[in-house]
Order: C-alpha cells, then structure tokens, then sequence
C-alpha cells in the first residue's frame, strides 16, 4: 500500500496511529540535529518530523516521498491553528525517495512573483501551488453542481460534433483539412449553435453540454482561442422561462460554492438604459459614477467639439488635484482607445471651473455645469462627444477606469442582473446592416410585423446575464418560421442562395415542423473564474495559451513538415 492516509485529514484524533503518507517535499526546516518537513499532497500538508541521519539530508524540496510514522500531537506551544493539520505531526520512521526532482525553475510554495510565461511553460508545477490547484477544484465543484441542477431540470446532455462545416458566426474559423477529401476544410465550431437549434427540431425539448468553443479571432487579455461554455436550448418557452433556468443554475453554483445567496429574481435594465447611464452593455453597478447627458444643455455652445449629436460627461471624485502628468496621461489612455483624447474641467476647491475646456465655455454654461453633472469642489469632470456610440464607450470606459483608479468598487460584493431588449441589428459601416447576436435570434413580439421597415429600432428578443461589470451568459428566444427568418434576411443582405449555401442543412430542418425554441449559453471559464477570484480565465484553465494565443509548455502552434502538408492535402485544389 503506497499510503494509509492522506496527508491532509490527518487530525487530533489519529493521535498514536500509526500511518503511512505520501507526496511532495514543500518545505524543509533544520532545527540541530531534528529536520521538520511539510509533506503535501492533493488533500493539504502534514508536518513530519525526524532525525537528520535518518536520511533527511537527501531531502530536497519537491521530492516526491513515501513516510512511514506516528501521529502524534504538537507540543504546548508549537501548534499552528492556520492549517487544519496544525495540531499534530508525525514522528517518522522511515522515509522512501519516490523520484528526485530537479533544480525547480521557481518556488512551489510562497507568494513570489513569477512571470506568467514560466508559469505556463511549468504548467504542471504551477499547479502545485495551492492557489492554483484550489482554482481547478473550484471549477471541478462548479461543473458537478451545474449537471445536478440541469439534470435535475429534466436537461438532456448531448455531444454535438467539433468538426463540422464553415458557417458565420462572427468570428473566424479554425479551419482542418481532410486527407481523404483534399482541398477540403472541416471548421471547428464557434458554438453549437445550428447543432441545438437542430436538437429542439429532433424533439429533445431541453439539451444542454458543456461545449468546448474555437474562435479565431484577435486575441486580447482575456481571451482564449478555445473556451468552454455551458449551452443550453428549450422548446415551448418564452423569455422568462429562459431566465429562470438561467437563475436557478447560477444561484445554485454562486450559493453551494460561495454561500452567497442570489436575489430572486434578478434585476433587469434594459439596453437603452444601460447605454445610457454605464455606457456599456455590460454595467458594473458595485459602484455609482454614471453618465450624464450632456447634448441639449450645451445645443447653443460656440464652442466647436461640443457641437455633436453627443456629449456627455462623467465625474471623477477628487481628480481635481490631478497633477498635469496625470492629465496628460488621461489623453494618452483616450488615444490609445482610438479616441482623440479625453476634454476635463477641474472643479477648484472654491467651485471655480479651470482647465482648457472652461476657457472656451460661457459664463451661463459655466455657472450650472457642476451642479447639472453632480460634481463638488475638488473634483474633475470628463467630457466625450462625437457619434453618440463611439462617445459612449469612452465615457463608459472611463467610468470602470475612474472606480479602479479611486477605489469606488466594492470588491466584496456580487453585482447580478439581467441585460434586455438589445437591437436587433446594427450598422454595418458599409450602408447595410449586421445581427447584434446572429442572425437566428427572434424579434420582440411588439416588433415581429415589422421589424424590417425599422431595423435600426428593432429590439431583440434576447437577454445577457452580467456579473460585476462582466458578461458571464447570453442567449435569445430563436426564429422558427421560415417566413420571418427570410425578412431577416432580407435585411442582412442575405439572398436565398447565399442563405441555402450557409445555413442549407439548418433551413432544411426548419420544413418539418419545428418548435418555438430559444437558449442562452454561460462561458463557465469567466464563471469560475469569478467564482474562484481569479484575474483572468486563465487562472482556471488547466492548460492555457498566452494572450497571443502561444503554448509555452508544448510550443504550439509549430510548422507543420512538407510531408505532412502534401499529406493532408492543404494546397490541393477542391474537385468542382
């Protein structure tokens, strides 16, 4: 028997047993002659204690080791009440190298800091460390709580295929070539999407998997190449069906994992509104700071950047005594978000107006601006105004920069609601449109006549779940009449042919009587990740890529032989 008992569960009461443990040296202590280990396993670390001959000069950290000994209870004085193993040792015997490790690349054990590069190149010693391996079995709980919850819901788990064929779904395809059919590409799967809408055509009602997903897009801080979310489809349903599933999976994960109880129901804030006060579709409510409107208080200015279909502004608590680097370093952090810059007015301790904006506003406009945008004495107020969109995201930006840089969020606190009615198409830059979502999601009811004479008021039948400032789920209720799936068409510029080439096996599927259905799908990297308190998803996969979507540890993506690229048929023209 290699152990006896786990390293971890040993407590007061396996005082005088005697046991047999083994894992990892993490820490070594000479004491004159006695050596104290902390021996670590997956379960957590017990002290052991011995004499120097018995071999412990061998010992070296992250040595895997099998110790035979008794457990015994600390000495008065010598116990440690932080770890749940703190109140007893084990006197050892006999202590077995199970393999040497060699000169680690850096410290297991500790907080020091270490480059995210060496992390993932030693992945599978990263994982060692405590924070690390306490995120993946956070992750673990969660993905079983999600199953009993969708099971007990009366969910069908189904597997779609992760090779399948090219479709748009606003990103690009990782492509495969087929050997057997050169010239010919599988794509790996943005989503499941056709497959669960084919699903709740085949009868199934409620399907659910947890997918993995392929984008190949541009990547950025925290984002991944392949994600993992959970997809869910139901037949039969509206919006609030939709919801409820999605609240009682998440407040079931959020309540067994962290004791935090959701609010029953969500709140929910519409578009327009979250837009309009967040400047974003996605608001953190943990903190207030909203937007203020600007445009009709300043319709008569002279002064020429404030002549836009949109101003507004945002107000920075205290940034009144920002230094000019500090300023200047706002106009940097526009720029480098594709704006031009970022206009401020400093409110002065005795309620005069400075900076450069003041010099060119009226006294009239001047005399209320505090007031109307809710700033006090010592504060400083931010400006955006062009494209009402365009000047929105910045403001809005600024407001998350602004609670960062102040301290206005309240990190203990979980911020949950709901995101509705967004458009359903938006401009596409070219004199056409585009879906927000994909071109399958349905109309609000009010606007199922009409949406085509009006696309760029059409709201959609969708809805996205938000956590502290994140998108951590979106779905919408999906189009099942061929009729209004044309007109949707239509308004995308899609023809029947362009539509048949795309979507053909979908529109196929949709002949024969399918239900009204809808869906909604969570990234369950993003969930675990808050649920963990990690910074970024990649704290809570076990094997991530970098931003630039590199492998450290295996070295991937690497070139491919001209063997392999004659084999697999990557330049070979496709039979007509």
């Amino acid at each position: 028997m290699i152990r006896t008992h786990t390293a971890g569960s040993l407590r007061e009461e396996h005082a005088g047993q005697q046991v047999t443990l083994a894992g990892w040296v993490a820490r070594r202590r000479d004491h004159g002659g006695v050596v104290f280990i902390d021996l670590r396993d997956a379960s957590g670390s017990a002290q052991v204690v011995f004499r120097e001959e018995d071999h412990a000069h061998d010992l070296r950290a992250e040595y895997c080791v099998q110790v035979v000994g008794q457990v015994r209870t600390r000495p008065e004085g010598n116990e440690n009440p932080e770890l749940p193993t703190g109140a007893i040792e084990v006197v050892a015997d006999r202590v077995e190298v199970l393999s040497e490790s060699a000169p680690l690349p850096f410290p297991i054990e500790g907080n020091v800091g270490v480059s995210e590069e060496a992390r993932l190149k030693y992945r599978y010693l990263d994982i060692r460390r405590q924070q690390v391996a306490a995120a993946m079995r956070t992750r673990s709980k969660a993905t079983y709580l999600a199953n009993e919850v969708m099971h007990e819901l009366g969910f069908v788990y189904v597997e779609t295929p992760t090779l399948t064929r090219s479709t748009p779904e606003g990103a690009r395809d990782f492509l495969v070539p087929v050997r057997l059919q050169p010239g010919n590409w599988y794509a790996l799967p943005q989503s499941p999407q056709l497959f669960k809408q084919l699903l709740q055509v085949a009868g199934l009602e409620r399907y659910y998997q947890l997918a993995k997903c392929y984008r190949d897009e541009d990547l950025r801080a925290d984002r991944q190449p392949e994600f993992t979310q959970i997809d869910v489809e139901m037949s039969f349903v509206d919006q609030e069906d939709v919801i409820a599933v999605g609240e009682q999976l998440i407040g079931r994960i959020w309540k067994e994992t962290l004791g935090y109880e959701l609010p029953s129901p969500l709140p929910r804030m519409t578009y327009a509104d979250a837009m309009a006060r967040y400047g974003s579709d996605k608001p953190d409510l943990r903190f207030g700071q909203e937007l203020v409107e600007m445009t009709g208080y300043f319709a008569g200015t002279t002064f020429r950047v404030f002549q836009a279909d949109y101003v507004g502004a945002v107000v920075m608590p205290g940034g009144g005594s920002q230094t000019r680097k500090e300023l200047d370093g706002w106009q940097e952090w526009a720029r480098s978000r594709g704006a031009k810059g970022l206009a401020y007015v400093l409110v002065q301790d005795d309620g005069m107006l400075g900076g450069p904006v003041a010099k060119n506003l009226s006294e009239a406009e001047l005399s209320g601006l505090a007031a109307k945008v809710g700033a006090a004495p010592g504060d400083a107020i931010f400006f955006a105004a062009g494209a009402r969109n365009a000047a929105r995201d910045l403001l809005g930006a600024a407001r998350l920069e602004i609670g960062r840089r102040c301290g206005l969020i309240d990190e203990s606190l979980w911020s949950f609601l709901w995101v509705v009615d967004a458009p359903m198409f938006e401009e596409d830059g070219e004199g056409g449109w585009t879906a927000v979502h994909h071109p399958f999601t349905g109309p609000k009811p009010e606007w199922a006549d009409n949406f085509q004479d009006h696309p760029g008021e059409a709201l959609a039948y969708a809805y996205d779940m938000v956590c502290n400032g994140m998108e951590i789920g979106g779905g919408s209720i999906r189009i099942h009449r061929a009729e209004m799936q044309q007109r949707v068409f239509d308004v995308l510029g899609i023809s029947k042919e362009e539509a048949e080439s795309k979507f053909g096996f979908l529109l196929e599927a949709f002949k024969y009587g399918p239900p009204p259905h809808g869906g909604i799908a969570y990234g369950w990297d993003r969930i675990c990740m808050l649920l963990s308190g990690g910074d970024s998803i990649r704290d809570v996969i076990a094997f991530p890529k970098t931003a630039s979507g590199f492998d450290p540890l295996t070295g991937a993506p690497t070139p491919i032989t001209t063997v392999q690229r004659k084999e697999a048929g990557v330049d070979a023209t496709p039979k007509e």
